[in-house]
Order: structure tokens, then sequence, then C-alpha cells
């Protein structure tokens, strides 16, 4: 009560911050007459004159006011369009580092240009982050004239671009592209041998545009690329065909984690199915050598009876697509782990991909939290607040719309039962539609968008589904989703990046109906009457009383609703939303309280009647706060495990930069080579022990093994006092010796090299090892919580012994490849720096239904390239072009970009077709 009162007077903590915004927005206005009266010269030259300010010193607060203003008049003469006050506020926001939450329709795009703007100003480069390929396409090109305008470079990252076009990009002053995309460039240039090969340069400043879709929703599982391993396809099928045989009482189902297990009756009847198979290979189910059947097992299960068809995936061409359960769209190029994916294939009778390993991986929380500046925008961030400052350290401030919100929310409708409901929505949209009003219907999967639309075919309702089977249609359908009378069933709408404009979208209009019609007078005449008649069905919607959107479910997120509504009522415009639920929709079902079961049908509804009240609207709100709370655990749990292989990650990565930066690391040789030998006398001789305790054969055959020699330990023993740290000199002498020796018998140039290439190659080997065994070790180590351990705990302590010993391991196997190398010379050959092998990349972008992974099938993977150096020959594959047939041959094109002969197949499956050839 003393907070509603304190707030009534004095206003919250946020409509003060935003109020002290205000003196910087009177700034930029008072500028405004000056840089109006400036000639279309004069304004670009501002750019110039800005950056010599910040070369003698200035910050960038100190030129916000003119910055903004100059971006504010040349957006009114690139675009017709001027910044509102409240668009400068966001602009702040987003420059201090903060998340700007502002309502759809308010001008996000527009705003951000301030931004991004004013830091481009310094040189360093400013990332702009979207959440599909369209819009990061979409944004370059429209924003890019306004920053071209003012003299700025705008690079744009996409799937299947070339290296050097990606370089240039990346090196613009301000780059737009996925998360998805600037996560895997990451990784990848982690995983190259020069530093020339590296796309990206130093982290600055990010904004990124959803950002709650992408650092909240698409951080519960971090980016992975991975390459195959065996082919188990045999065991998949046959653990599918146990599991539809087992009934349900022998499994315990939680819907909520989407997790199956056996019961204990169970266990005993299924290790009597699998002996009769002859899948076991000990009569014991638990034996370690039936580990993995056990875990395909698990997968199976989790297959059959908690990943459902049309609703966690599809299967579309022969493949299983993954939906997200957020934005409802195809996850082209992303599959599940752990054999998940393969136990789903095998349910579905497709074919049978190979499981893959990791080979590098990062979370979204740690990959955005490298950038000195973050900020982001979105309509929807309040409720995540806490995890956004927790995670990612930035605050949210909620801008203040430029007009009034005139939607009018009403209360829940509440049902029986699916059926009740669903024929109670589709009178409820007839009514609408015979009116002329607008109707936007939000479903949470694709299994209810087209349950529904069935029941508009019962009512003659003309209608247009947008789910994850029609993305190739989606900005058109949402884009005239605002057109008098018009019907639009969307599963979820979050990030979908296109408004609804009421009368429709005039711009897509133009494009559908006077795409073939030639410039001139004619098609001018056109345009202006497309204009008017959008301007005219723009009334009338707004007297049928604007845009309805309907939710036929409660999302078991808040936010995702909160889309859903912010759909209707832009930039002032009249509006209504309304959800309708049942007992039946799986929010209420799995996480709605037992109370609120029972009580509702104890109130014995009629079929087909409805209720409303503000206890139900409070349930439910509270059931949403569970899943959130859950999810939020899930993502913190990413993180933490992932910040544990973080600090190694830096680490790893920091040493490779130094080693391609470095034009000799015989330094980092020696100390190996050094290290080595401490660490086998150690071994042997253990501190504190008597010689007659060493164990002397051990240590002669380890040195034998490493370096090829042969000390004469006995004599150096029969010594006085002899001690572990004489041995340690002598080898260290002796070994210090051949290999000084073995360089100047050589070209002491050609060996820096050859010792540059054996440690790059070394260390992605151990490392891409070191992350298998973690993958593993995550897998298995909750059991730890049996015996009243924290997990987490266990795991940072296993990871750092894993560390620790993968260190001694690359120390020992440089040194030992180094000590027995030897040098040919052969006839030189051109320069060819090794390229990155075809990797699968996991996460992709989920929005788009595009499919940005470098190998769709891991068909062409290389991990030759991260091998053992011992110096035998291997194969390598090189890009198109070793067809002499190949008329593109000599083409820049990507081996994944659509073959220019327009067969539809990959450029790398046709011309491209790659051939081997013998390296050493």
């Amino acid at each position: 009560m003393l907070n509603t009162i304190i707030k009534s007077v004095f206003g919250s903590a946020n409509d003060r911050y935003v109020k002290s915004l205000r003196k910087i927005v009177t700034q930029i206005n008072a500028l405004e007459p000056q840089v109006q009266a400036l000639s279309d010269e004069d304004l670009q030259a501002q750019t110039a004159k800005l950056r010599d300010l910040i070369d003698n010193g200035a910050k960038l607060d100190d030129i916000l006011p003119e910055a903004f203003a100059t971006v504010r008049e040349a957006s009114v003469r690139v675009f017709g369009m001027r910044h509102f006050d409240v668009q400068l506020i966001g602009g702040i926001v987003l420059h201090r580092g903060e998340i700007a939450e502002m309502r759809t329709g308010e001008g996000k795009t527009l705003m951000a240009t301030l931004a991004v703007y004013l830091n481009a100003l310094e040189g360093k480069g400013v990332h702009v982050v979207t959440v599909n390929d369209y819009l990061a396409r979409r944004d370059a090109a429209e924003m890019g004239r306004l920053y071209n305008w003012l003299g700025l470079t705008v690079g744009v990252i996409v799937p299947g671009m070339g290296e050097e076009t990606k370089r240039d990009a990346y090196n613009a002053d301000i780059t737009y592209g996925t998360n998805n995309e600037f996560g895997f460039d990451y990784l990848r240039d982690n995983m190259k041998h020069e530093r020339s090969q590296m796309c990206q340069r130093p982290f600055n400043f990010a904004i990124v545009d959803e950002v709650d879709s992408i650092l909240i929703d698409e951080a519960r599982t971090p980016l992975i690329i991975s390459g195959p391993t065996e082919d188990k396809s045999e065991l998949y099928v046959a653990l599918d065909e146990v599991a539809r045989e087992i009934p349900a009482d022998w499994l315990d189902i939680d819907e909520k984690v989407k997790r199956v297990q056996l019961t204990e009756d169970g266990l005993e009847e299924i290790e009597k199915i699998l002996l009769d198979k002859g899948l076991l290979a000990t009569p014991n189910l638990y034996d370690v050598e039936n580990t993995q059947v056990v875990h395909h097992l698990d997968q199976a299960l989790v297959a059959n009876f908690a990943r459902k068809r049309d609703t966690d995936y599809i299967v579309k061409d022969g493949k299983v697509v993954i939906i997200d359960e957020f934005t409802g769209r195809m996850m082209d190029g992303r599959r599940w782990s752990n054999g998940l994916h393969q136990a789903v294939e095998a349910k579905e009778g497709v074919r049978i991909e190979p499981e893959n390993q990791t080979m590098a991986s990062i979370t979204f929380q740690n990959y955005f939290r490298m950038y000195p500046k973050l900020s982001g925008m979105t309509g929807t961030a309040a409720t995540e607040a806490a995890e956004f400052w927790d995670i990612y350290k930035v605050g949210v401030v909620e801008i203040p719309t430029n007009l009034p919100v005139a939607r009018i929310d009403e209360e829940d409708e509440f049902y029986k039962n699916t059926a009740d409901k669903f024929g109670a929505i589709a009178r409820a949209i007839k009514e609408k539609q015979e009116i002329g009003q607008p109707v936007l219907v939000g479903t949470v999967s694709i299994e209810k968008s087209e349950l529904l639309s069935q029941y508009l075919d019962k009512e003659g309702v003309t209608h247009s589904v947008l789910n994850a089977r029609f993305h190739e249609q989606e900005a058109r359908i949402v884009a005239q989703a605002g057109r008098f009378g018009a019907v639009t069933i969307a599963t979820n709408m979050a990030g979908r990046g296109t408004d609804i404009q009421l009368g429709g979208n005039v711009e897509y209009r133009i494009q559908d109906e006077l795409g073939e019609m030639p410039e001139g007078p004619e098609r001018d005449e056109a345009v202006a009457r497309i204009r008017a008649e959008v301007a005219e069905e723009k009334k009338r919607v707004i007297a049928a009383g604007g845009l309805f959107v309907l939710g036929t479910e409660r999302h078991e997120s808040r936010r995702i609703d909160n889309q859903l509504r912010g759909r209707s009522g832009r930039q002032g415009d009249p509006g209504l939303s309304r959800f309708y639920l049942c007992l039946e929709d799986d929010l209420l079902r799995i996480f709605g309280p037992d109370t609120l079961f029972s009580k509702m049908m104890k109130s014995n509804l009629a079929d087909g009647e409805a209720i409303g009240s503000k206890w139900l609207s409070k349930a439910i709100e509270t059931a949403q706060k569970k899943v959130e709370a859950r999810n939020y655990d899930m993502r913190k749990q990413v993180v933490q495990y992932d910040d544990v292989m973080n600090d190694q990650r830096k680490v790893v990565y920091e040493q490779r930069a130094e080693i391609m930066d470095s034009e000799a690391v015989d330094d980092v040789v020696v100390d190996m080579r050094h290290d080595t030998i401490n660490t086998i006398v150690g071994t042997a001789c253990p501190p504190g022990s008597y010689p007659e305790q060493w164990d002397i054969a051990g240590l002669k055959q380890k040195v034998e093994d490493i370096f090829g020699l042969q000390p004469p330990f006995e004599e150096w023993l029969e010594e006085d006092q002899v001690e572990p740290e004489l041995l340690e000199e002598r080898l260290r002498t002796m070994t210090d010796a051949m290999t000084e020796e073995k360089i100047n018998s050589s070209d002491p140039a050609i060996w820096r090299v050859v010792e540059k290439d054996v440690l790059l190659r070394q260390l992605d080997h151990h490392w891409k090892e070191h992350l298998a065994t973690l993958d593993a070790l995550r897998q298995v180590i909750w059991m730890r919580s049996i015996a009243q351990k924290q997990p987490i705990n266990e795991y940072k302590q296993e990871a750092f012994g894993l560390f620790e010993t993968m260190l001694d391991t690359l120390r020992e196997e440089v040194t030992k490849i180094l000590f027995r190398a030897e040098l040919r010379i052969e006839p030189p050959q051109p320069q060819q720096l090794p390229e990155l092998p075809d990797f699968l990349t996991g996460h992709i972008d989920p929005l788009t239904g595009l499919d940005n992974s470098a190998d769709g099938d891991g068909s062409e993977m290389r991990p030759e390239l991260f091998g053992s150096l011992a110096g035998s020959p291997r194969a390598a594959f090189g890009p198109g072009g070793a067809n002499p047939d190949n008329p593109f041959a000599n083409l820049d094109i990507s081996r994944n970009a659509p073959c220019p002969c327009g067969s539809g197949n990959k450029y790398k499956h046709c011309h491209g077709a790659v051939s081997e050839r013998q390296i050493v």
C-alpha cells in the first residue's frame, strides 16, 4: 500500500530515470534548427567533424547531443522520418549499455540508428544482432542507406558467405548479422591456423534486437560445432522397436521436463526383453559393458513418450526438424544432442544421421558477455529484468509510448474442454469477420493451429495459417494481417519482425500488384491508387475496432503472451485482446495447482459455458511464474557449467592467439620439454622418497618412449647424494643439446614453422578430446547428488583436474613429436593455408527455418586436420575447382551456396565437387 502511494506521488524508479534523460533530449532538440540549416554536404561532413573530436580526446557522451541531432536530420532527408523524443530517449538508453523496452510499432529499428551511429564513430565496430537472416539483410539494406549517406560503411553476415567477403563485413563500421552467425564465427575463428584467416576483430559494442528472444529463450542451449562419430543406426532401430513394446505402466513420465524413466518392475521386464534380443553384453542391465545400450534406450523412451510430432518437431523432406517452442518455427540444421535426435529419426522411420562429437562450443551468455558494452531492445523485457541483470549486468528501461495506448485487454474466458473453447473461438472470430474487424489468432503449436483451422472451415471463415510449415510466406501473411476482415492464425508471434499495419501494408501490396510494372507515370498512378485504398481501408478497420488479438492458450512465458498482445494497438491505434483457456491446456494441466482443477470441476460448468475471474487469472499467472522460474534455473545451470569451461576456453584461445601472432614459439617448446622432464622425473622419483624407492625402470622406459634416449641412470645413481633435481638437470642438458644439433643440421627457419604448426594442431586435437570428456562428465555428474554432494562443485573439481591432465598430455605429445620428427627437403609447393572442415553447427537460426549449418549431413567432415602430426601423409579436400570441367572454378562461391547452374543442389555437391590430393 505504501509503495503504491509513493509511486503515485514520486513515480517509479523507471519513471524518474526516464525523466532525467529528458534533459539530454532538450539539448538535442535545441540543436535541431542549427542542424536543419546545414546543406546536405555540410550535414554529411558532420561525421568527419565528430570523429576529429573523438581523436582529440572527446568522449562519446560529450558529442551525443550533436551526433543524435545529426542522425535525426539525416533520417528526415533519407527516409522522410523524424525521430520522436521517446526514440531519442531509447537511443540514449542503448548507448549507455541498457535494454530499451519499447512497445511494438514504436520504431525500435529507427531508434537504434542513434546509438549505432554514435558508437560507430570510434571506428572500433558496432554489431547489430538480429533474430534471423531476413531481418539482418533487411535492416542492413534499409538502415544502411542512412549510414552510407553519413559516410559510414555497413556489412552484413549471412550463411554461405566467402571468407574474404565476411572479413570485409566485419571490418565495416557497422555489421548486421544473427546471433548464431556471430557466435559460430567466433568459434570458427578460434579453430583457424593463421591470424589472417580470422574474420572477427576485437569486440566493442553490440545492440541485440529482440533481446529477450536471443539472450533468454535461445540461451537455454549452447552453440556447438561438431563432427560425426561412428554409425549406430542398427542400435537405434532395435531399441526403438523395444521402446514401442513397453506398456505405459512400466514408465514414470514427467511432462514438465520431458523425462521418461523405467519403474522397478519395468526394469526387470526390460532386462529380459533386451537379453532375448541379444542387445546386452552381460545379463545385468547396469553393468559397465551395457552403458551405451541403457543410454540409447533412455533416449528411445523419451522420443516415443515425451516428444510429440507436430508439437516438438515435424518431418519434412525425410528429415526430423525441431520446432522452436517459443516461436513455433522450424530450426533447420539444429539437432538434439546425446542421441535423442537419432532416436526420434528411428521412431519416424527416416534416415538416421550419425551422432556428433563436440569440437567447439559456447553459450550465448558467455559469448555476449565478451562485449565491453552490450545493449538490447524489445517489446517485452520487464518480466525478465532480474535475469538480465544477474547474467549480463544490463538493466531494463521501459520507454514510454509516443501516443497513449488505446488497446483494451479483456479478462480471460475459461471453458471446460478444448472442444467448447475452440467452438467459442470460431464463433467469436466469425462475428468479428462479419463486421470487418481483422483478427490475429495466436496458438502454441502447429497441431492447435491446424485444429482451429478446421473449426473455422466449418464456420465458413476465410483465414490464413502461419506456422512452421509455411514460413516462406510469413512476411506477407503478417504484413496483411491488419486488412479489413482478415483472419490470421499464427503459431506464436515472438520476433516476427514485421509490423501489422491497419488497412494493410502499402509496400507489400505494391510488390505483389505492381512487381512487373516498369517505372513511369502509369506505375506512379497505380502506387497513388494503392496508397489511397490502404488509407481508406485503415479508416474502416479503425471504425470496426482495430486489430483483435485472440490467444487460444496461455504460453508458459508471460513475455510471449505480451508479445502477442503487443501486435495490437500500435502508435495509438485502437485494438482489443482476449485469451481463451480450458482445463485441457498444457499449462494448466501440467503446471496448474491441483486446487484449480478441483474447484473448476466442482463448479459443474455446463457444456459451452464460460467463466472469467481475477482469481482464475491470478492462478494462471502463478503457473506461468513457476515455469519461468524453472526455465531460469535451467539457463542458470547452463551458464554455471559453461563458466567452468569458459575459463579453460579463454586460456586455450588466448594461447592459440599468442602462437599465431608469434614468429617463433621455440621458447614455448623449450618450456614444454622441460616441464615434461620435470613431470616424468617427479612421477618416478616422488619428493621425500629414497632412491631405493624410485621407479628407475619406469623412468627409463618413459624417457625412451618420448625422447628415444637411453641415459646412464645406473651410473648417475651410483654418485653420492643424487637428487631428483640432478636427474632433471642432466636430462634437460642432454635433450637441449640434441635439439640444438637437430635444428642446426636443418634449416632453422623451417624448423620454427614446424614447431608452430605442431603446437597449434596438437592444441586443437587435445582441446577437442577434452571437450568430449567434459560432455561425458556432465552427463553423469548429477549422480554425485545421491551422495549428498553438489554436482556443480564436483564438476568444477573434476574439470580442473581433467584440464591439468590435458595440459600435461599436450606438453608430452608436442615434445615427443618434435623430438622424433625428421625434416625432408622437397620441391617447394605454393603455400596454402589449411581450410576448416565443413562442421555441423548446432543451434541454427531458430527464427527463419534457413539452414545455416556448414554441412547438413556431415558427409564431408575432415577430422584429420586435427589429428596427430606424426609426419605421415594424409588426404585433404579442397573447395570447388578441382573439376577441370567446372565453369565456375574461378568464382568466389561458397561451397554451401546453391550451385549457379540452377540444379538446386549445393555448389559442393554439384560443379564444386571436391577431389582428393595428397599433401605432406
